[in-house]
């Protein structure tokens, strides 16, 4: 037999390198983890006696937030280090009751009353002098400081929290799948020349007639193909006819990233209080951003915890400062400006021309929830078209609806009559004229 080459000793060879490159890559993954996690300092203790900031921090938000930021100038001061301008002593008389202090003339009351433009501070006799030595304490923690090195991925991406990037991960595995796509064919060539030496040669394989000349000469085949075809191209065209006009889903980037799951979810924020119109007009109208300013005026940026993966704190205290540029308001100043941008929102539901909807009907006289037509919004991040809005959709939810009867009086009479002559205690819209083409279409 002839001799094809040393394959063991290349065989070997590539074994090891491949189980080297694993081990390698296994060990570079593990120590990140360790790494990271020793980057992260201990937090200090409170000092004692030096109140506890953790309760401080607890006390300033549910008290002091409204008005006062620990960086920034709001409604008040900022109170970063407020300790090192006041004495303790005139900071639990100040909080307890500020226009006493300045009625009785105290020289550091009225030129602090003076340099915020003279707005009255809200008295909180309620706080003990440990709750305000809580809240003291909490002022003055240092300020973080902002971490140059941060990558700009969010949290949750390998850049942030392994230390190893998706691009060197990538290109490992690459790197091993060329690896292994080398292996496989100087195995061919070796199982090759083998075979060769020793004389063996593959038998030729019968020609076979290709699936497609079989299926033509298959009459029956054929002919039942193409009905199911037919009937397939049929069903997806009319299927396709009837979604022309349907909108739902639709789900547009707006000019602010305005999210419904921040304001009508987490802060509970009632539909009918920015989406006024809707109680008594046919429109629900768009919010004017003088309704948004009556809590963005405090509000310049977003909670730690309110950020997600997808979209953090930054991006949404950006999405802030575009409300503040189109409503011309400076936050350092907390003075309105008079320069306005217009925000050109998308507009999401839209129905033809020929319908007819009238939002106060149905909301302020059927008692009708927003969520009905508009899907959970309390948890949309983005607004989109929850409902199809399609005829056959409206005239179900007429025939599923009974009619609110409970102070209504404008439908008493009717509807007495109504439900004799159906014999039923009470009506759907339908049954009160709710089908008839002209209440939609005239």
């Amino acid at each position: 037999m002839k001799k094809v080459g040393n394959h063991n000793s290349i065989s070997r060879a590539l074994f090891l390198s491949f189980a080297l490159l694993t081990f390698s890559f296994t060990s570079m993954a593990q120590d990140a983890a360790p790494a990271a996690a020793t980057a992260a300092p201990a937090a200090a203790a409170p000092a004692a006696g030096a109140g506890d900031p953790v309760q401080g921090k607890a006390l300033f938000n549910a008290n002091c937030a409204a008005c006062h930021k620990l960086d920034a100038a709001s409604t008040g001061p900022a109170l970063r280090n407020v300790a090192e301008k006041h004495e303790k002593a005139w900071l639990y008389k100040w909080i307890h009751n500020s226009s006493d202090m300045i009625k009785s003339g105290d020289a550091a009351a009225v030129k602090l009353f003076a340099d915020n433009g003279q707005k009255v501070m809200t008295a909180f006799p309620q706080l003990s002098e440990a709750d305000i030595d809580n809240i003291i304490a909490y002022t003055s923690e240092p300020a973080p400081a902002k971490d140059k090195n941060t990558t700009a991925g969010p949290p949750g991406t390998a850049a942030a929290d392994s230390g190893v990037s998706s691009n060197m991960i990538l290109g490992v595995l690459g790197f091993v799948l060329l690896i292994l796509v080398v292996m496989l064919v100087m195995v061919n060539n070796v199982l090759s020349k083998v075979a060769k030496a020793n004389g063996i040669e593959a038998e030729p394989k019968e020609a076979k007639l290709p699936i497609w000349k079989a299926f033509a000469k298959n009459q029956f085949l054929v002919l039942v193909s193409s009905i199911f075809l037919l009937l397939t191209a049929g069903y997806l065209f009319y299927g396709w006819a009837m979604q022309v006009g349907v909108d739902q889903n639709y789900e547009p980037i707006q000019p602010i990233h305005y999210s419904h799951r921040i304001h009508a979810g987490s802060n509970g924020i009632d539909c009918k209080y920015c989406h006024s119109a809707a109680r008594v007009s046919k429109n629900a109208g768009i919010p004017s951003l003088n309704v948004c300013m009556n809590c963005h005026k405090n509000i310049s940026e977003v909670s730690d915890t309110t950020a997600t993966a997808e979209h953090t704190k930054a991006f949404y205290d950006g999405e802030i400062a575009k409300l503040y540029a189109a409503v011309g308001w400076d936050k350092a100043t907390q003075t309105y400006t008079g320069k306005t941008q217009p925000v050109k929102w998308v507009r999401i539901h839209n129905l033809p021309d020929f319908v007819y909807f009238n939002h106060s009907q149905h909301v302020s006289v059927a008692g009708i929830e927003c969520q009905t037509c508009h899907g959970p919004v309390q948890e949309f991040e983005l607004m989109k078209q929850f409902s199809p809005l399609t005829m056959g959709w409206c005239v179900d939810c007429h025939r599923k609806t009974d009619v609110k009867m409970e102070g209504n009086e404008y439908y008493t009479k009717i509807h007495e009559e109504l439900s004799k002559k159906y014999g039923v205690d009470k009506l759907t819209a339908a049954q009160m004229g709710g089908l008839e083409c002209g209440k939609c279409h005239y």
